[in-house]
Protein backbone atom coordinates (compact mmCIF):
# COMPACT_ATOMS: atom_id res chain seq x y z
CA UNK A 1 0.00 0.00 0.00
CA UNK A 2 1.28 3.54 -0.95
CA UNK A 3 1.88 5.77 1.92
CA UNK A 4 1.07 9.35 -0.14
CA UNK A 5 1.13 12.48 2.24
CA UNK A 6 1.21 15.14 -0.09
CA UNK A 7 -2.53 15.43 -0.60
CA UNK A 8 -2.40 17.29 2.66
CA UNK A 9 -0.28 20.17 1.72
CA UNK A 10 -3.35 22.19 -0.55
CA UNK A 11 -6.08 21.44 2.48
CA UNK A 12 -3.26 22.78 4.54
CA UNK A 13 -2.16 25.31 2.59
CA UNK A 14 -5.73 26.62 2.33
CA UNK A 15 -6.55 26.29 5.48
CA UNK A 16 -3.57 28.14 7.18
CA UNK A 17 -4.11 31.28 4.22
CA UNK A 18 -7.77 31.66 6.00
CA UNK A 19 -6.13 31.68 9.36
CA UNK A 20 -3.72 34.50 8.27
CA UNK A 21 -6.36 36.73 6.87
CA UNK A 22 -8.81 36.25 10.14
CA UNK A 23 -5.79 36.48 12.52
CA UNK A 24 -4.92 39.85 10.89
CA UNK A 25 -8.31 40.96 11.01
CA UNK A 26 -8.41 40.53 14.51
CA UNK A 27 -4.88 41.84 15.60
CA UNK A 28 -5.32 45.13 13.79
CA UNK A 29 -8.32 45.74 16.11
CA UNK A 30 -10.62 47.97 14.10
CA UNK A 31 -14.93 47.54 15.24
CA UNK A 32 -15.58 48.39 11.59
CA UNK A 33 -14.18 45.13 10.53
CA UNK A 34 -14.81 43.33 13.66
CA UNK A 35 -18.00 41.65 12.32
CA UNK A 36 -19.00 38.48 10.95
CA UNK A 37 -20.56 40.00 7.40
CA UNK A 38 -16.74 41.26 6.51
CA UNK A 39 -14.88 38.18 7.95
CA UNK A 40 -17.36 36.46 5.91
CA UNK A 41 -17.32 38.10 3.14
CA UNK A 42 -13.46 37.95 2.45
CA UNK A 43 -13.05 34.80 3.93
CA UNK A 44 -15.35 33.08 0.47
CA UNK A 45 -14.42 35.92 -1.83
CA UNK A 46 -10.55 34.09 -0.86
CA UNK A 47 -11.47 30.62 -1.56
CA UNK A 48 -13.70 31.71 -4.56
CA UNK A 49 -10.97 33.06 -5.97
CA UNK A 50 -8.38 30.74 -5.36
CA UNK A 51 -10.63 27.82 -6.99
CA UNK A 52 -11.40 29.63 -10.12
CA UNK A 53 -7.37 31.20 -10.69
CA UNK A 54 -6.07 28.00 -9.67
CA UNK A 55 -3.77 29.56 -6.61
CA UNK A 56 -3.04 26.47 -5.26
CA UNK A 57 -2.33 24.28 -8.03
CA UNK A 58 1.33 24.43 -7.86
CA UNK A 59 3.40 20.63 -8.19
CA UNK A 60 6.85 19.84 -7.44
CA UNK A 61 8.52 20.90 -10.69
CA UNK A 62 6.04 24.74 -11.04
CA UNK A 63 8.89 27.26 -11.87
CA UNK A 64 9.19 29.86 -9.36
CA UNK A 65 7.91 32.58 -11.91
CA UNK A 66 4.59 30.32 -12.41
CA UNK A 67 4.66 30.80 -8.24
CA UNK A 68 4.87 34.82 -8.55
CA UNK A 69 2.20 34.94 -11.76
CA UNK A 70 -0.15 33.14 -8.69
CA UNK A 71 0.52 35.67 -6.23
CA UNK A 72 0.50 38.66 -8.45
CA UNK A 73 -2.79 37.18 -9.87
CA UNK A 74 -4.54 36.29 -6.45
CA UNK A 75 -3.98 39.96 -4.86
CA UNK A 76 -5.37 41.38 -8.29
CA UNK A 77 -8.84 39.47 -8.00
CA UNK A 78 -8.73 39.63 -4.07
CA UNK A 79 -7.90 43.79 -3.96
CA UNK A 80 -10.89 44.27 -6.53
CA UNK A 81 -13.24 42.07 -4.36
CA UNK A 82 -11.96 43.49 -1.42
CA UNK A 83 -12.80 47.64 -2.15
CA UNK A 84 -15.82 46.21 -3.27
CA UNK A 85 -16.96 45.22 0.01
CA UNK A 86 -16.48 49.20 0.64
CA UNK A 87 -18.60 50.07 -2.07
CA UNK A 88 -21.59 47.69 -1.50
CA UNK A 89 -21.86 48.20 2.20
CA UNK A 90 -20.10 51.18 3.23
CA UNK A 91 -20.87 53.41 0.25
CA UNK A 92 -17.67 54.07 -0.88
CA UNK A 93 -16.07 55.57 2.21
CA UNK A 94 -12.49 54.76 3.43
CA UNK A 95 -12.14 53.32 6.63
CA UNK A 96 -9.62 53.76 8.88
CA UNK A 97 -6.82 50.31 8.82
CA UNK A 98 -8.71 49.82 5.73
CA UNK A 99 -5.36 49.63 3.62
CA UNK A 100 -3.31 48.05 6.60
CA UNK A 101 -5.28 45.11 6.91
CA UNK A 102 -5.02 44.82 2.99
CA UNK A 103 -1.33 44.96 3.16
CA UNK A 104 -0.75 42.69 5.80
CA UNK A 105 -2.99 39.97 4.24
CA UNK A 106 -0.98 40.63 0.94
CA UNK A 107 2.47 40.77 2.26
CA UNK A 108 2.12 37.83 4.90
CA UNK A 109 0.53 35.34 2.40
CA UNK A 110 2.93 35.58 0.17
CA UNK A 111 6.14 35.47 2.41
CA UNK A 112 4.03 32.40 4.05
CA UNK A 113 3.60 30.73 0.60
CA UNK A 114 7.22 31.66 -0.51
CA UNK A 115 9.22 30.33 2.89
CA UNK A 116 6.60 27.33 2.98
CA UNK A 117 7.81 26.38 -0.78
CA UNK A 118 11.44 26.45 -0.20
CA UNK A 119 11.11 24.47 3.23
CA UNK A 120 9.31 21.82 1.29
CA UNK A 121 12.62 21.77 -1.54
CA UNK A 122 14.76 21.51 1.10
CA UNK A 123 12.91 18.92 2.98
CA UNK A 124 12.67 17.40 -0.34
CA UNK A 125 16.31 17.41 -1.00
CA UNK A 126 16.40 15.79 2.19
CA UNK A 127 14.96 12.31 0.76
CA UNK A 128 11.63 13.04 1.89
CA UNK A 129 8.16 13.04 0.10
CA UNK A 130 9.33 11.94 -2.55
CA UNK A 131 7.69 10.32 -5.44
CA UNK A 132 9.22 6.77 -6.98
CA UNK A 133 9.59 7.11 -11.41
CA UNK A 134 10.57 5.02 -13.48
CA UNK A 135 10.90 5.45 -17.15
CA UNK A 136 9.81 3.44 -20.29
CA UNK A 137 12.32 3.61 -23.22
CA UNK A 138 15.70 4.61 -23.16
CA UNK A 139 16.37 7.71 -25.98
CA UNK A 140 17.64 11.94 -26.05
CA UNK A 141 15.03 12.61 -24.35
CA UNK A 142 14.56 10.17 -21.98
CA UNK A 143 18.08 10.58 -21.17
CA UNK A 144 17.41 14.42 -20.39
CA UNK A 145 14.11 13.54 -18.04
CA UNK A 146 16.97 10.75 -16.33
CA UNK A 147 19.53 13.51 -15.48
CA UNK A 148 17.09 16.25 -14.13
CA UNK A 149 15.75 13.46 -11.53
CA UNK A 150 19.04 12.68 -10.47
CA UNK A 151 20.71 16.53 -10.66
CA UNK A 152 17.79 18.12 -9.03
CA UNK A 153 16.90 15.96 -5.70
CA UNK A 154 14.68 19.44 -4.35
CA UNK A 155 12.04 18.29 -7.01
CA UNK A 156 11.37 15.28 -4.98
CA UNK A 157 11.47 12.64 -7.72
CA UNK A 158 13.53 9.22 -6.60
CA UNK A 159 14.85 7.22 -9.67
CA UNK A 160 14.34 3.92 -9.88
CA UNK A 161 16.10 2.61 -13.42
CA UNK A 162 14.63 2.32 -16.95
CA UNK A 163 13.10 -0.01 -19.50
CA UNK A 164 14.02 -0.72 -23.16
CA UNK A 165 13.63 -3.14 -25.97
CA UNK A 166 17.77 -2.88 -26.35
CA UNK A 167 19.77 -4.33 -23.75
CA UNK A 168 21.98 -2.33 -21.82
CA UNK A 169 24.79 -2.70 -19.30
CA UNK A 170 23.82 0.37 -17.73
CA UNK A 171 23.29 0.04 -13.79
CA UNK A 172 20.21 1.59 -14.14
CA UNK A 173 18.86 -0.98 -16.83
CA UNK A 174 15.84 -3.04 -14.76
CA UNK A 175 14.92 -4.86 -18.03
CA UNK A 176 12.96 -5.23 -21.50
CA UNK A 177 9.62 -3.22 -22.02
CA UNK A 178 7.78 -6.23 -21.20
CA UNK A 179 9.18 -6.52 -17.89
CA UNK A 180 7.66 -3.32 -16.70
CA UNK A 181 4.31 -4.67 -15.55
CA UNK A 182 6.05 -7.13 -13.40
CA UNK A 183 8.50 -4.76 -11.65
CA UNK A 184 5.42 -2.04 -11.02
CA UNK A 185 3.63 -4.55 -9.64
CA UNK A 186 6.10 -6.11 -7.25
CA UNK A 187 7.75 -2.43 -6.23
CA UNK A 188 6.38 1.04 -4.98
CA UNK A 189 6.01 2.67 -8.64
CA UNK A 190 4.15 6.39 -8.01
CA UNK A 191 4.90 7.32 -11.56
CA UNK A 192 5.54 6.13 -15.26
CA UNK A 193 7.45 7.87 -18.21
CA UNK A 194 6.90 6.32 -21.20
CA UNK A 195 9.21 8.22 -24.16
CA UNK A 196 6.93 7.96 -27.17
CA UNK A 197 9.34 7.85 -30.25
CA UNK A 198 10.52 4.58 -28.13
CA UNK A 199 7.06 3.12 -27.79
CA UNK A 200 4.28 2.46 -30.34
CA UNK A 201 0.81 2.82 -29.78
CA UNK A 202 -0.50 -0.74 -28.70
CA UNK A 203 2.79 -0.31 -25.83
CA UNK A 204 1.35 3.06 -24.96
CA UNK A 205 -2.08 1.86 -24.67
CA UNK A 206 -1.06 -1.20 -22.88
CA UNK A 207 1.01 1.14 -20.19
CA UNK A 208 -2.00 3.37 -20.00
CA UNK A 209 -4.62 1.10 -18.71
CA UNK A 210 -1.96 -0.90 -16.10
CA UNK A 211 -1.31 2.59 -14.38
CA UNK A 212 -4.97 3.70 -14.36
CA UNK A 213 -5.73 0.08 -13.06
CA UNK A 214 -2.83 0.05 -10.47
CA UNK A 215 -3.09 3.85 -9.52
CA UNK A 216 -0.15 4.67 -11.30
CA UNK A 217 0.40 7.88 -12.16
CA UNK A 218 1.40 7.87 -16.99
CA UNK A 219 3.37 10.70 -18.30
CA UNK A 220 4.64 10.80 -21.84
CA UNK A 221 8.17 11.93 -23.23
CA UNK A 222 7.13 13.54 -26.35
CA UNK A 223 9.24 14.30 -29.25
CA UNK A 224 9.64 18.44 -29.47
CA UNK A 225 8.91 18.39 -32.87
CA UNK A 226 5.02 17.06 -32.92
CA UNK A 227 1.81 18.41 -31.77
CA UNK A 228 -0.19 16.99 -29.38
CA UNK A 229 -3.55 16.63 -28.08
CA UNK A 230 -5.83 19.24 -26.00
CA UNK A 231 -6.54 16.41 -23.82
CA UNK A 232 -2.82 16.29 -22.43
CA UNK A 233 -1.40 18.59 -20.10
CA UNK A 234 1.70 20.20 -21.15
CA UNK A 235 4.19 20.22 -18.83
CA UNK A 236 7.82 22.08 -18.37
CA UNK A 237 10.39 20.66 -15.86
CA UNK A 238 13.14 22.58 -14.89
CA UNK A 239 11.70 25.20 -17.63
CA UNK A 240 13.09 23.32 -20.43
CA UNK A 241 12.18 19.94 -20.60
CA UNK A 242 8.72 19.29 -21.86
CA UNK A 243 6.56 16.27 -20.80
CA UNK A 244 2.48 15.53 -21.46
CA UNK A 245 0.56 14.58 -18.26
CA UNK A 246 -2.18 12.02 -19.56
CA UNK A 247 -5.51 12.63 -18.90
CA UNK A 248 -5.95 13.39 -15.08
CA UNK A 249 -9.18 12.56 -13.64
CA UNK A 250 -11.38 15.43 -12.05
CA UNK A 251 -11.48 13.74 -8.80
CA UNK A 252 -7.75 13.65 -8.69
CA UNK A 253 -7.88 17.27 -8.05
CA UNK A 254 -8.75 17.64 -4.05
CA UNK A 255 -11.10 20.68 -4.90
CA UNK A 256 -13.57 18.83 -6.54
CA UNK A 257 -13.68 15.94 -4.38
CA UNK A 258 -14.91 18.23 -1.42
CA UNK A 259 -17.13 20.39 -3.56
CA UNK A 260 -19.17 17.15 -4.00
CA UNK A 261 -18.75 15.81 -0.35
CA UNK A 262 -19.90 19.62 0.59
CA UNK A 263 -22.78 19.72 -1.60
CA UNK A 264 -23.46 16.00 -0.61
CA UNK A 265 -23.38 16.97 2.71
CA UNK A 266 -26.22 19.70 2.74
CA UNK A 267 -28.23 17.96 0.14
CA UNK A 268 -28.88 15.08 1.83
CA UNK A 269 -29.34 16.81 5.19
CA UNK A 270 -32.06 18.64 3.42
CA UNK A 271 -33.50 15.77 2.08
CA UNK A 272 -33.84 14.01 5.39
CA UNK A 273 -35.19 17.09 7.30
CA UNK A 274 -37.54 18.57 5.14
CA UNK A 275 -39.15 15.05 3.66
CA UNK A 276 -37.71 11.55 5.19
CA UNK A 277 -38.91 13.51 8.34
CA UNK A 278 -42.56 13.46 7.88
CA UNK A 279 -42.41 10.80 4.82
CA UNK A 280 -40.87 8.08 7.18
CA UNK A 281 -43.52 7.75 9.63
CA UNK A 282 -46.47 7.83 6.54
CA UNK A 283 -44.93 4.88 4.85
CA UNK A 284 -43.80 2.73 8.04
CA UNK A 285 -47.70 2.66 8.40
CA UNK A 286 -48.65 1.58 4.73
CA UNK A 287 -45.73 -0.92 3.93
CA UNK A 288 -47.04 -2.53 7.86
CA UNK A 289 -50.36 -3.07 6.79
CA UNK A 290 -49.72 -4.65 3.56
CA UNK A 291 -46.56 -7.41 4.80
CA UNK A 292 -44.83 -8.52 7.46
CA UNK A 293 -40.63 -7.14 7.78
CA UNK A 294 -38.96 -3.91 8.36
CA UNK A 295 -40.04 -0.66 6.68
CA UNK A 296 -36.04 -0.07 5.24
CA UNK A 297 -34.23 -2.99 4.10
CA UNK A 298 -30.91 -3.68 4.03
CA UNK A 299 -28.14 -5.02 1.38
CA UNK A 300 -24.69 -5.37 1.03
CA UNK A 301 -23.67 -3.29 -2.08
CA UNK A 302 -20.09 -2.27 -3.32
CA UNK A 303 -18.90 0.61 -2.77
CA UNK A 304 -15.83 2.97 -3.52
CA UNK A 305 -12.55 0.88 -4.27
CA UNK A 306 -14.87 -2.45 -4.35
CA UNK A 307 -15.84 -1.95 -0.55
CA UNK A 308 -18.68 -3.36 0.55
CA UNK A 309 -21.39 -1.40 2.52
CA UNK A 310 -24.90 -1.53 3.63
CA UNK A 311 -27.41 0.41 1.30
CA UNK A 312 -30.36 1.39 2.78
CA UNK A 313 -34.33 1.07 0.58
CA UNK A 314 -37.65 1.46 1.16
CA UNK A 315 -38.85 -2.03 1.42
CA UNK A 316 -40.87 -2.96 -1.39
CA UNK A 317 -41.09 -6.78 -1.77
CA UNK A 318 -41.65 -9.28 0.40
CA UNK A 319 -39.63 -11.35 2.39
CA UNK A 320 -37.44 -13.56 0.36
CA UNK A 321 -34.76 -15.37 -0.25
CA UNK A 322 -33.92 -14.06 -3.69
CA UNK A 323 -33.17 -10.30 -2.87
CA UNK A 324 -29.77 -10.69 -2.68
CA UNK A 325 -29.36 -12.73 -5.88
CA UNK A 326 -31.72 -11.67 -8.43
CA UNK A 327 -33.20 -8.38 -9.83
CA UNK A 328 -36.63 -6.99 -9.98
CA UNK A 329 -38.38 -7.64 -13.13
CA UNK A 330 -41.51 -6.70 -15.07
CA UNK A 331 -44.56 -7.90 -13.40
CA UNK A 332 -42.95 -9.75 -10.36
CA UNK A 333 -44.42 -11.69 -7.65
CA UNK A 334 -42.04 -10.59 -4.88
CA UNK A 335 -42.87 -6.71 -5.15
CA UNK A 336 -46.09 -5.39 -2.94
CA UNK A 337 -48.33 -2.87 -4.08
CA UNK A 338 -47.34 0.00 -2.27
CA UNK A 339 -43.86 -1.19 -3.53
CA UNK A 340 -44.63 -1.11 -6.91
CA UNK A 341 -46.31 2.51 -6.02
CA UNK A 342 -42.57 3.19 -4.28
CA UNK A 343 -40.36 1.74 -7.27
CA UNK A 344 -42.21 3.64 -10.04
CA UNK A 345 -42.12 7.02 -8.33
CA UNK A 346 -38.11 6.38 -7.02
CA UNK A 347 -38.78 6.83 -3.78
CA UNK A 348 -37.57 3.43 -2.56
CA UNK A 349 -34.50 5.20 -3.07
CA UNK A 350 -34.91 7.84 -0.48
CA UNK A 351 -33.36 6.28 2.47
CA UNK A 352 -29.72 6.04 0.75
CA UNK A 353 -29.85 10.28 1.73
CA UNK A 354 -28.48 8.54 4.70
CA UNK A 355 -25.92 6.84 3.00
CA UNK A 356 -24.59 9.72 1.44
CA UNK A 357 -24.90 11.24 4.96
CA UNK A 358 -22.70 8.47 6.34
CA UNK A 359 -20.13 8.58 3.46
CA UNK A 360 -20.80 5.45 1.54
CA UNK A 361 -22.53 7.30 -1.12
CA UNK A 362 -22.92 10.28 -3.62
CA UNK A 363 -26.02 11.95 -4.30
CA UNK A 364 -24.70 11.24 -8.24
CA UNK A 365 -22.90 8.51 -9.28
CA UNK A 366 -22.79 5.21 -10.67
CA UNK A 367 -25.45 3.05 -9.50
CA UNK A 368 -24.25 0.35 -6.32
CA UNK A 369 -24.46 -3.05 -7.82
CA UNK A 370 -24.52 -6.71 -5.27
CA UNK A 371 -21.19 -8.02 -5.61
CA UNK A 372 -22.38 -11.58 -6.71
CA UNK A 373 -23.33 -9.58 -9.98
CA UNK A 374 -20.36 -7.15 -9.71
CA UNK A 375 -18.08 -10.07 -10.64
CA UNK A 376 -20.40 -11.59 -13.57
CA UNK A 377 -20.41 -8.21 -15.56
CA UNK A 378 -16.57 -7.93 -14.57
CA UNK A 379 -16.37 -11.03 -17.12
CA UNK A 380 -18.19 -9.25 -19.78
CA UNK A 381 -17.35 -5.52 -19.92
CA UNK A 382 -13.98 -3.78 -19.90
CA UNK A 383 -12.83 -1.34 -17.53
CA UNK A 384 -15.58 -2.50 -15.49
CA UNK A 385 -13.52 -1.58 -12.43
CA UNK A 386 -13.23 2.14 -13.11
CA UNK A 387 -16.63 2.70 -11.80
CA UNK A 388 -15.29 1.93 -8.19
CA UNK A 389 -12.72 5.24 -8.91
CA UNK A 390 -15.96 7.14 -6.96
CA UNK A 391 -18.28 6.45 -4.65
CA UNK A 392 -21.94 5.08 -5.76
CA UNK A 393 -24.46 7.34 -6.01
CA UNK A 394 -28.35 7.46 -5.69
CA UNK A 395 -28.84 8.66 -9.03
CA UNK A 396 -26.19 9.27 -12.12
CA UNK A 397 -25.93 9.66 -15.69
CA UNK A 398 -26.75 6.20 -17.16
CA UNK A 399 -29.79 5.91 -15.07
CA UNK A 400 -31.40 8.97 -16.20
CA UNK A 401 -30.23 8.19 -20.12
CA UNK A 402 -32.40 4.97 -19.39
CA UNK A 403 -30.11 2.12 -18.63
CA UNK A 404 -31.69 1.50 -15.18
CA UNK A 405 -33.47 -1.35 -13.70
CA UNK A 406 -33.34 -4.83 -14.78
CA UNK A 407 -30.25 -6.02 -16.58
CA UNK A 408 -31.70 -8.30 -19.82
CA UNK A 409 -28.95 -8.45 -22.33
CA UNK A 410 -25.03 -7.81 -22.22
CA UNK A 411 -25.26 -4.82 -24.43
CA UNK A 412 -27.75 -3.21 -21.17
CA UNK A 413 -24.99 -3.61 -18.92
CA UNK A 414 -22.18 -1.91 -21.60
CA UNK A 415 -23.81 0.80 -22.14
CA UNK A 416 -24.37 1.74 -18.35
CA UNK A 417 -20.62 0.97 -17.61
CA UNK A 418 -19.82 3.29 -20.35
CA UNK A 419 -21.80 6.15 -19.21
CA UNK A 420 -20.47 5.71 -15.47
CA UNK A 421 -17.24 5.89 -16.86
CA UNK A 422 -17.98 9.09 -19.10
CA UNK A 423 -19.51 10.35 -16.13
CA UNK A 424 -16.31 9.85 -14.68
CA UNK A 425 -14.18 11.18 -16.90
CA UNK A 426 -16.00 14.47 -17.57
CA UNK A 427 -17.27 15.51 -13.74
CA UNK A 428 -18.65 19.21 -13.13
CA UNK A 429 -20.60 20.13 -10.73
CA UNK A 430 -23.11 21.30 -13.22
CA UNK A 431 -23.46 17.84 -14.48
CA UNK A 432 -24.32 16.88 -11.16
CA UNK A 433 -27.18 18.93 -11.31
CA UNK A 434 -28.67 18.67 -14.25
CA UNK A 435 -28.39 14.72 -13.63
CA UNK A 436 -30.34 16.05 -10.64
CA UNK A 437 -32.72 17.86 -12.14
CA UNK A 438 -33.24 15.30 -15.39
CA UNK A 439 -33.76 12.37 -12.29
CA UNK A 440 -36.78 14.66 -10.95
CA UNK A 441 -38.52 15.48 -14.05
CA UNK A 442 -38.22 11.33 -15.24
CA UNK A 443 -40.10 10.90 -11.55
CA UNK A 444 -42.40 13.25 -12.87
CA UNK A 445 -42.67 12.17 -16.38
CA UNK A 446 -42.42 8.61 -15.75
CA UNK A 447 -39.98 5.81 -16.75
CA UNK A 448 -40.26 2.49 -18.37
CA UNK A 449 -37.70 0.75 -16.54
CA UNK A 450 -39.14 1.81 -13.12
CA UNK A 451 -40.36 -1.44 -11.64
Amino acid sequence: MKKRYSYLIRPIQIILDVLIINIIVYAIYDKEYLNISFISYITVFWLLISYFSGFYKIYRFSRILRIFTLLFRQFLLFTLGYFAYFGIFKEGEIVHNQFLILASITISISLVKLISLIVLKKYRALGNNFRTTIIVGFDDSSKNIIKLFKSKSNLGYKYLGFFSSKMYKNKDYLGNIENVFEYATKNTVDEIYCSLTSLNKDQIKSINKFAIDSNIILKLIPNSTELYSKNQNIEYYDDALLVLNVNKLPFEFAENFYIKRIFDIFFSLFVIIFILSWLMPILWILVKLESKGPLVFKQGREGIKGKEFICYKFRSMEINEQSDKVHATKNDSRVTKIGAFLRKTSMDELPQFFNVLLGDMSVVGPRPHLESLSLEYQKDVDDYLKRHIVKPGITGLAQVSGYRGEIKRKSDIKNRVRLDIFYIENWSFFLDLKIILQTVLNVFKGEEKAY
